[in-house]
């Protein structure tokens, strides 16, 4: 798990997406790969954020003048590796030993899971370890 500290940026970033969204913000922080901020939700909060609609998303994509991405805190890791790369389906996941296995059959959702010289599975790796210990994540 990785020690979080947020600068004044980040925090205006955090009461700003309360404000607009009234849903309880766990984390929130600045994907360099996917040029995008997300947001970690409170479990339960996700459609509360969203709005109906999803009418929140561009209102907050205008405010931050960055693209969006919200996901919802899951308990469990693999719940949460799930919100993390949603909107695509896989089709398993398992984790042994500190190893997380993704076991998918499509293989473009495989590509964009691993992405150019694993660049995109590395980002996930790291953003999953903001709160649970991983060793690593494979595609299988």
């Amino acid at each position: 798990m990785t020690k979080i500290t947020y600068d004044q940026q980040t925090i205006q970033q955090f009461t700003l997406f309360e404000k607009i969204t009234r849903a309880k913000c766990k984390d929130c922080f600045f994907d360099e790969i996917q040029d995008r901020l997300v947001f970690i939700v409170d479990k339960g909060q996700l459609w509360k954020a969203l709005g109906k609609g999803s009418e929140n998303v561009p209102k907050l994509g205008k405010a931050f003048g960055k693209k969006i991405k919200i996901v919802e805190f899951e308990d469990s890791l693999i719940g949460f590796i799930k919100n993390m790369i949603q909107p695509l389906r896989i089709n398993n996941i398992k984790e042994e030993e500190g190893t997380i296995v993704i076991t998918e059959d499509n293989m473009q959702t495989k590509g964009l899971l691993i992405g150019r010289n694993a660049k995109n599975l590395r980002n996930l790796e790291k953003n999953i370890r903001r709160f649970y210990e991983v060793k690593e994540i494979k595609v299988e």
